[in-house]
């Protein structure tokens, strides 16, 4: 299928009116005719953590949110996307429940990584684990075998608890492939259109290595992907947060990519009233991109940044984004540092709090994102120009809570008459239906107090204008009378 160059929205399935029948009527009404580039619900699947990044399968629906009827409803007219962690599933699932009951025995024990799979004799050896780039203390969890005096170990990348919530899969296994096909068979079936491999730099585990994005095994593993999601017309978008060498080998290689350079750099422009690093940037990026500024964890610093900034001016920028309430998630493997110490891996924030609640500059945030070649992703909290919510940070004590704040029907409409909002969503539809943007693009060489961004189709064009000095921001273009016009974002 071919992705539609259109603005997406990005939401968890109860965020936006509390349920996914809500989700559908707030598309269809409020947001009618908005989205036409489809929606990315965050996972609606059951989960035991991690607000829903803890799967216990694929083939239901948390009852709390939905059916998957109601998925096939959204689907009805806006494109679907979902992500699978396919690096994991959760200790809760019948999977591993299972194998704790029946141990070696069970029929799904090879969908796991047993640590000797890793190591011949089981045992956990120090100076390979210090190679690697943890996600934990350490990458593996042991959990008692019912009935017996045994243990297992199995390979853990993520989860806070110990023994972690979170399971890897063996993604090498045939039960493993065979389980992975089933759900993408099961995606298809149910007017899923897209899907997002999430955590997919950590599926390949090899001594000797960072067992992240491990070259070329990983390869392998992506096309195999590939070509089932293809036959099945499903679309796929790999979720790496790495180096961004990384990011283009895949682009390379013809994968969709997220940007996770761009929403600092704009950031950093607006901050700093400096574009020149966005407008090098524009000139290079590869085109075949998710774009987005804001999301459900944070702005990417480290290590999507790395030797891209200078960490005494990523300071700065990090600084004032505290001062205005951000808060930080940082590195915890020293090979991911800086060698000045610099260990900022994302700033949590509203976006719109980040930018101080500057109308102009938040409008201007997001007519570059939107002008950048790619397709424009935009989280509810943006959408709706949120604030940071230090309340909720306080009660969870999850950081990340920050910008995840859940909606009911009358806080939609009351957002929606914010003159902010208003101006976005104009943008958004500007964005839709213009179609110079199925064209090609070009940054423009302007003096280093501004930037130009144009994109030309035929007889077509339109370029957007942005003044560093004064953080305004206008659009010209050619109406439908082929004569130019403009109008102030």
């Amino acid at each position: 299928m071919a992705i539609n160059n259109k603005v997406q929205l990005i939401t968890y399935p109860d965020s936006l009116g509390g349920d996914l029948k809500a989700l559908r009527h707030v598309l269809d009404t409020s947001l009618s005719n908005l989205f036409r580039g489809g929606v990315h619900i965050l996972p609606p699947f059951p989960s035991s953590g991690d607000r829903g990044f803890a799967p216990l399968t694929y083939l239901e629906i948390d009852p709390s949110f939905g059916t998957w009827e109601d998925i096939q409803a959204i689907g009805e007219n806006y494109d679907v996307l979902v992500d699978l962690m396919v690096n994991h599933v959760s200790r809760q699932s019948e999977y591993f429940r299972d194998f704790l009951e029946k141990g070696r025995a069970s029929e799904h024990a090879d969908l796991f990584l047993t640590l000797d799979k890793v190591w011949p004799d089981g045992r956990p050896v120090q100076s390979d684990i210090d190679a690697m780039f943890l996600r934990r203390p350490r990458p593996y969890s042991t959990y008692p075998i019912a009935g017996t005096d045994r243990e297992e170990s199995v390979w853990t990348t993520f989860g806070k608890t110990d023994p972690s919530e979170q399971i890897d899969l063996d993604v090498g296994s045939d039960a493993a492939r065979k389980l992975l096909k089933s759900f993408f068979e099961h995606f298809k079936a149910n007017n899923v259109k897209i899907v997002r491999l999430d955590a997919v730099g950590y599926v390949i585990k090899k001594l000797g290595t960072s067992c992240f994005f491990v070259e070329p095994d990983i390869y392998e593993f992506l096309d195999w992907t590939m070509e089932m999601a293809r036959s099945m017309d499903i679309e796929l978008l790999p979720e790496v947060h790495s180096h961004p060498s990384i990011q283009y080998k895949l682009a390379e290689r013809g994968f969709w990519i997220y940007d996770f350079i761009l929403p600092y750099r704009i950031l950093e422009a607006l901050l700093t009233q400096d574009g020149k690093e966005l407008a090098q940037y524009l000139k290079v990026r590869p085109s075949k991109q998710f774009t987005m500024l804001d999301c459900h964890d944070g702005i990417p610093v480290k290590p999507d940044l790395d030797g891209l900034l200078d960490t005494n001016e990523a300071r700065r920028v990090v600084d004032l984004c505290v001062s205005r309430g951000a808060n930080l998630s940082l590195i915890l493997s020293d090979e991911h540092k800086a060698t000045d110490g610099f260990d900022v891996h994302q700033i949590r924030c509203s976006y719109y709090s980040v930018l101080d609640r500057n109308d102009n500059a938040y409008l201007t945030a997001r007519a570059i994102q939107f002008f950048a070649p790619g397709i424009p992703q935009v989280y509810y909290v943006g959408l709706l120009a949120g604030e940071n919510d230090l309340e909720r940070v306080a009660f969870t004590g999850e950081g990340r809570e920050i910008n995840r704040h859940n909606y009911s029907l009358e806080e939609i409409e009351r957002s929606l008459g914010k003159e902010v909002v208003k101006r976005l969503l104009k943008l958004i539809r500007f964005r839709n239906e213009y179609a110079a943007f199925d064209g090609e693009f070009e940054v423009v060489d302007v003096p280093d107090d501004a930037l130009v961004l144009r994109w030309t189709n035929g007889e077509i064009m339109c370029e957007l204008h942005v003044d560093w000095r004064t953080i305004q921001s206008w659009i010209s273009y050619t109406d439908f009378n082929g004569k130019r016009a403009e109008y102030w974002i």
